[in-house]
């Protein structure tokens, strides 16, 4: 039969096959196939000689090419074929589809509908001819029948598309339908219902045939809704990432666990890679991309913005195309959520409005967990955005100013969380990825290298944990490092030393970074910059405090103890121990050298020797040695010789030029420090076996300084050629000179002071030395004082103190706080001089001030951050004492004194402190507030943030009463100097309670009262005050309702612009009065108003944002509708009660001058945000629920209350600009004035045009939204004045005809002038 039906196709007429095959039975025909088929003998012939034989024109043909399409779909489907049989059917049957008629494609394709429905399709392989079958459907005109209707082709494939995607699909078979799809023509409707079908079935697949389903969804959107595939990808994953977390972070069992992590992660980098590869097939994919987060980050961001997206953006960074517009993207995201944390931290307003928001940082850095899961796609693009964050928004230089880099992240700006984020992302990258490390580590040293004028102390710092977190690691970016230790010469000295701590774990582990280093720093110690040298000599004194000798003591003070994965790092730990010594020794030979170079060498190592003996004892001899037979280089050893030192030796004179050679001073204070700490640490070990010749140093530097004492308190000034007849002038030689010599005499007398105190074991005598010393200090600086004083200029900057701090804290507490009977006697010494009392507390002052504005101190262990911790605590504790037990109004009740009092530069001290602490030891705040208590016991049953609240609020309540006491006083011992510094240290603490806890209630209540009940004059007062008020109100609830009534009290002490109209006075507070009400409490009114203003500007930018993105879903957006609403009347509540704060403004009397023009500017602001609100309603007005009433009202307000007013201020401001042109008198000075007015006025009118503008653009919005609402909003809007700005000739003429008048006045009397001059001179002849 077979054989038969294939030598009749071979006739060249179809006749006799055609009558053959009508002569088969129909289930022959079939068993015939199957045979074959199963068999895979020539399938291919015996079809197409069947459809050779059965042609669509018949109706025999076209229903037996009906039954053999049917037989061959089943046959495939079965899986009883092999492969190349069944693709060889199918090609046949593809090619042969295009020649049936409509009605049998329209059955063919219903067929496929119901099998898929069904769930009968056993392989599914048939269904690569269904998109054949659908494309030839679309190809027929004629009206076909589907169902009850008529319907085209292209109509048909419609319904059957939409009857396909409404049932039920088996998980098996998804990913073969959606690549179906890819092959039929689809309109835009189509796709997106097909889209539709597919990312719901995302849901009830297994995780791992996710990937394949997503390529083919992303071949599919080259049809259109690119947008609809990339969100329904971001969403599913954002939302199973969730799932994920939640069940990791529950307390679940790991059985229930749905998804393993690595699982999900490598499925998600698979997702991320057919993304990235779509993006670089169709740019537009790319583009819909960022539209797609670009518009969601707009509104809420949590369903796009996730871990998953932000993966994805950072693998798009590959492609050049995009780079830089997803980096500028993240960038401004972070900032972006940066900022919105700020102003919510910062509003109780916004946070009772606002959900809390996810978190930008916090996605980043799993991303960054996440990228582990061989992502490495992720992870070049995540180390270019960690740079591209630090070098963004890392410190800037600052002209005249040094850049303060604060220690732990504790500054709040936002651009400053930006860069540690990008440290931070840097370091997780670091610890996970041994691939990149080297890249990571050469990018950071190359900043480091090359960008020497900026500040790079953030890179320092990553680099230093970069070293920490793996020195073994390290050892292969070796030559790295080395190379950038050859730009040591050419870098700024505080670069150097912060490099060469970072890099010093690595140096204790490998022997040729250190040599390398020695040779560099060999090299520099002869370059002819200072620079150079001054960086040889900190990087040789760095390598002497870090290795240790054998034998040395213990020190728990290092800069940067090595960690646990480097305790077993160096295999030659017992050589290296004795041959430290050899190495160290050697370098000890070459800073001596260094002793014959500039003072400021000679300083940098002086400094640098305390820290160097105290980490490394053995170093002691060798060092002392060298201080002194230097220190006898100018001493003068003959004990009867006045003065003990040869000032003359330390002077340099090159011609004219004269400079400090010797730095006498820092070398006696290193000498003292040295020789203190030898006595205190290394003496009592070493008693026993300690050898003659080396006490011998010892002991005669102790009779140096001894000697030294004794003659400086025998020596007068004369003896220093010092005295008031000297010259102290900067243009003379010897004036500089003899400035050089007293700044070096009164360190020499410090330095003398504090050795001398140190070793008195509280002698009578001894104290008395001090207070010799003291006074010889103070006779100096008396002199110089006085001579700046007549002088244009000063002599010189104000020189550190050479005391050191815990010397200064010390000192401190003996003078102020020791009660011990035996030790009275002498203290009286010193406590007796008030000038000694003020000159250690302004000391003190001084220091703390260093560390607010360096972040650390000078002298000993000023680097050290606990010990300057601890002295801040016990100089706290003193001024705490001080001012509190004697107020300033007792002290200055007895005698006057020149200068502060000692109470006042205690309070000073305080303000500083705590100002000090909230910026450098923010994680400390608990244990120093506790060390300011008596008891110093710490509660164990408090918990850290309570324990913070309560003690800050016992200090608060100390600051209280003092300024309560204050203000009690008379009004003419009112000091507000005092005053303020008060209300400062109050808004210091306050930052320290929790904004929920009773006592911060308290200190908002008791501010507000002092507010309403004291009506002190003092602007300054007022202003700190009022700003203190606004400060603890925004964290409470928001400040309109204050504003409104503080309005009301400028605008009945001042009085209205029409002069008729008499205010009555509201007195709400009593701060407000007629000296503070303008400039002081208006602009802080109209600033805390901006603020208001910049709040409800965010939040309708939010709302807009969120309109915008549900847009194209009408189930959210319906949602979304009644969830804004409380939003929405927050809004206009605080616009209203704002227009009411600006209704009282606008009618006061302000003075010309910056509360005008702030106010101006503040209203432009007000109708721009009016704007904006109208606009959003403009947006969702669409919608059923229309314009709510409280708008309507809101539009009524402005319309009644504002606007009106406007205008009239704005002609208020005109005319009072106007009259401060008349003048009168001399037309020359009065030429001259209108001259400078009239600038003035230019200058201060600018706002005017804008408000104008502001105005009408917000009347113009109005009436869309009337029309667009039907509600008549501009029933309450009476219509602006018409502004016409042309000009008139006629008034013009008139205008110049009066100036030509004046200039021929002015002509002729100047004429007369000049003829009236001669003959009085004639008369004088």
């Amino acid at each position: 039969m077979d054989q038969k039906i294939l030598s009749l196709s071979t006739d060249k007429t179809i006749d006799r096959l055609q009558e053959f095959l009508q002569t088969l039975k129909e289930s022959d025909l079939m068993n015939l196939l199957q045979k074959h088929a199963v068999k895979g003998k020539a399938m291919g012939a015996l079809l197409r000689a069947i459809f050779k034989g059965s042609p669509c024109s018949t109706d025999d043909g076209a229903q037996r090419r009906n039954k053999i399409y049917s037989c061959c779909i089943q046959l495939v489907e079965s899986g009883d074929l092999q492969n190349e049989v069944a693709s060889e059917i199918l090609a046949l049957l593809m090619l042969e589809a295009h020649h049936f008629s409509g009605p049998l494609l329209v059955e063919l394709a219903h067929e496929f509908v119901g099998a898929i429905r069904e769930g009968s399709l056993v392989n599914g392989k048939s269904l690569e001819l269904l998109p054949v079958i659908l494309t030839a459907l679309t190809t027929k005109k004629e009206n076909l029948s589907y169902g009850k209707d008529k319907l085209s082709g292209e109509e048909c494939k419609q319904q059957l598309i939409s009857t396909l995607c409404s049932s039920r699909w088996g998980h098996q078979y998804v990913i073969q339908l959606t690549s179906m799809f890819k092959d039929v023509p689809l309109s835009t409707e189509e796709v997106e219902i097909v889209v539709g079908k597919v990312l719901k079935m995302f849901s009830k697949l297994n995780l791992q045939e996710i990937p394949p389903l997503v390529h083919q969804l992303l071949v599919l959107s080259s049809k259109g809704c690119r947008k609809s595939v990339l969100d329904g990808v971001i969403a599913f994953f954002s939302e199973l990432d969730k799932k994920h977390s939640e069940e990791q972070s529950g307390d679940d069992l790991l059985d229930l666990v749905t998804v393993p992590s690595g699982e999900l992660r490598h499925v998600e980098g698979t997702v991320i890679l057919h993304i990235v590869f779509a993006i670089k097939l169709d740019c537009e994919l790319g583009k819909e991309l960022l539209k797609l987060l670009k518009v969601a980050h707009q509104g809420d961001s949590s369903n796009c913005l996730c871990p998953f997206s932000i993966a994805l953006l950072l693998s798009v960074t590959r492609i050049q195309r995009f780079e830089e517009q997803v980096f500028d993207f993240l960038k401004t995201s972070v900032v972006k959520n940066f900022k919105d944390l700020h102003l919510l931290q910062s509003s109780k307003f916004l946070q009772n409005l606002v959900p809390c928001r996810p978190c930008v940082s916090a996605m980043i850095m799993d991303v960054v967990k996440n990228s582990v899961h061989s992502w490495d796609h992720v992870t070049q693009g995540l180390v270019e955005f960690g740079f591209i964050l630090m070098d963004s928004f890392g410190p800037k230089k600052i002209l005249d100013a040094k850049s303060i880099e604060t220690s732990s992240g504790l500054s709040k700006t936002p651009s400053h969380h930006a860069c540690k984020l990008g440290a931070d992302i840097l370091l997780e990258t670091f610890k996970i990825h041994e691939m990149i490390r080297q890249e990571i580590m050469e990018q950071v040293l190359n900043r480091v290298v090359t960008r020497a004028s900026a500040p790079i102390g953030h890179f320092l710092d990553l680099l230093s944990s970069i070293i920490m977190y793996a020195p073994l690691v390290l050892q292969s970016c070796s030559s790295k490092v080395t190379e950038a230790f050859d730009y040591l010469s050419l870098l700024p000295l505080p670069t150097v030393q912060g490099l060469l701590r970072a890099v010093q774990p690595l140096l204790k582990v490998s022997m040729s970074m250190r040599d390398s280093l020695i040779l560099v720093l060999r090299k520099a110690m002869f370059a002819s910059q200072l620079g150079a040298r001054k960086s040889a000599v900190a990087g040789f004194l760095l390598l002497l405090k870090n290795f240790k000798v054998l034998g040395s003591l213990p020190s728990s003070q290092c800069s940067q103890s090595l960690g646990v994965s480097q305790v077993h790092v160096d295999v030659h730990s017992r050589y290296s121990s004795v041959a430290n010594e050899t190495f160290c020794l050697e370098i000890i030979d070459s800073l001596r050298r260094c002793l014959g170079q500039q003072a400021d060498i000679r300083i940098l190592l002086y400094e640098g020797f305390y820290d160097v003996l105290r980490r490394n004892s053995q170093l002691a001899n060798s060092v002392m040695q060298t201080l002194l037979s230097q220190l006898k280089q100018f001493y003068e050893p003959k004990p009867d010789v006045l003065p003990p030192l040869k000032l003359e030796a330390c002077i340099l004179i090159q011609g004219d030029q004269i400079s400090l050679q010797e730095p006498l001073d820092h070398l006696l204070c290193c000498v003292q420090h040295c020789l203190a700490w030898y006595k205190s640490t290394v003496l009592p070990l070493q008693q026993g076996d300690q050898e003659e010749e080396e006490e011998g140093f010892y002991d005669e530097l102790d009779d140096m300084l001894e000697s030294i004492t004794n003659r400086m308190i025998k020596s007068e000034l004369e003896d220093f050629e010092l005295d008031k007849s000297a010259d102290f002038s900067q243009s003379t030689s010897i004036g500089i000179k003899n400035s050089i010599c007293a700044f070096l005499m009164m360190g020499v007398c410090e330095v003398l002071i504090e050795y001398n105190f140190s070793i008195s074991n509280f002698s009578k005598s001894k104290f008395e030395e001090v207070l010799s010393l003291f006074m010889c200090y103070k006779k100096l600086s008396d002199i110089l004082n006085e001579k700046a004083g007549k002088g244009k200029a000063k002599l010189t900057k104000t020189h550190d103190s050479l005391l050191s701090m815990k010397f200064v804290a010390d000192l401190l507490t003996t003078l102020f706080r020791d009660n011990i009977q035996s030790h009275e006697e002498s203290l009286s010494v010193l406590r007796s001089s008030p000038e000694f009392m003020r000159y250690v507390v302004s000391i003190a002052l001084q220091k703390v001030q260093q560390l607010n504005t360096a972040g650390h101190v000078s002298g000993p262990d000023g680097q050290n951050s606990d010990k300057v911790f601890q002295n801040l605590c016990d100089i706290t504790r003193v001024f705490l004492w001080r001012y509190t037990s004697i107020p300033t109004s007792v002290e200055e009740s007895g005698k006057k004194e020149k200068g502060k009092s000692i109470s006042l530069l205690c309070l000073e001290g305080l303000q500083k402190i705590f100002s000090a602490v909230q910026q450098f030891y923010q994680p400390r705040i608990r244990q120093f507030l506790r060390a300011l208590e008596a008891t110093g016991q710490e509660e164990e049953g408090e918990d850290a943030d309570g324990s913070v609240t309560h003690r800050a609020a016992f200090q608060i309540r100390q600051f209280q009463r003092s300024l309560l006491n204050l203000l009690s006083s008379e009004e003419e011992d009112f000091n507000s100097k005092e005053a303020v510094l008060l209300v400062t240290v109050l808004s210091s603490l306050s930052k320290l309670l929790e904004p929920s806890s009773p006592q911060f209630t308290q200190i908002l209540s008791w501010t507000s009262k002092i507010c309403k009940e004291n009506s002190q004059e003092d602007a300054l007062f007022c202003k700190s005050l009022m700003t203190l008020l606004f400060s603890l109100y925004v964290l409470y609830k928001s400040p309109v309702t204050l504003l409104r009534d503080l309005s009301q009290d400028i605008h009945g002490e001042l009085g209205d612009i029409d002069q008729d109209i008499e205010v009555e006075k509201t007195n709400h507070f009593a701060m407000v009065n007629l000296r503070t009400a303008a400039p002081t409490v208006c602009l802080l009114v109209l600033s805390q108003a901006e603020k208001v203003l910049e709040e409800v500007d965010w939040l309708i930018t939010k709302l807009k944002g969120q309109v915008s993105h549900e847009t194209h879903s009408e189930e959210t957006s319906s949602q979304a509708t009644p969830l804004n609403h409380p939003t929405e009347k927050a809004i206009i509540m605080q616009l209203g009660t704002v227009l009411t704060a600006f209704h009282e403004l606008v009618q006061t009397a302000l003075p010309s001058g910056s509360c005008v023009d702030t106010l101006l500017r503040d209203l432009c602001k007000m109708y721009t945000i009016l704007t904006a609100l109208v606009r959003y309603y403009l947006q969702v007005c669409q919608s059923s629920r229309g314009i709510p009433k409280n708008m309507e009202k809101l539009v009524k307000l402005s319309g009644s209350h504002l606007t009106p007013l406007c205008y009239s201020f704005i002609s208020y401001v005109q005319n009072k600009k106007g009259n401060h042109l008349k003048y009168t008198g001399d037309k020359k000075k009065e030429k001259t004035a209108v001259a400078t007015a009239m600038a003035r006025v230019l200058r201060e009118t600018k706002p005017i045009p804008n408000l104008i503008f502001a105005i009408e653009q917000y009347e113009k919005f109005l009436i869309h939204l009337s029309k667009k609402s039907k509600v008549n909003l501009m029933q309450y809007i009476k219509l602006s004045t018409s502004r016409d700005f042309k000009i008139k000739g006629s008034i013009l003429d008139m205008v110049l005809q009066e100036d030509r008048e004046d200039e021929t006045e002015e002509g002729t009397s100047e004429l007369k002038e000049e003829n009236k001059e001669p003959a009085r001179k004639k008369r004088k002849q």
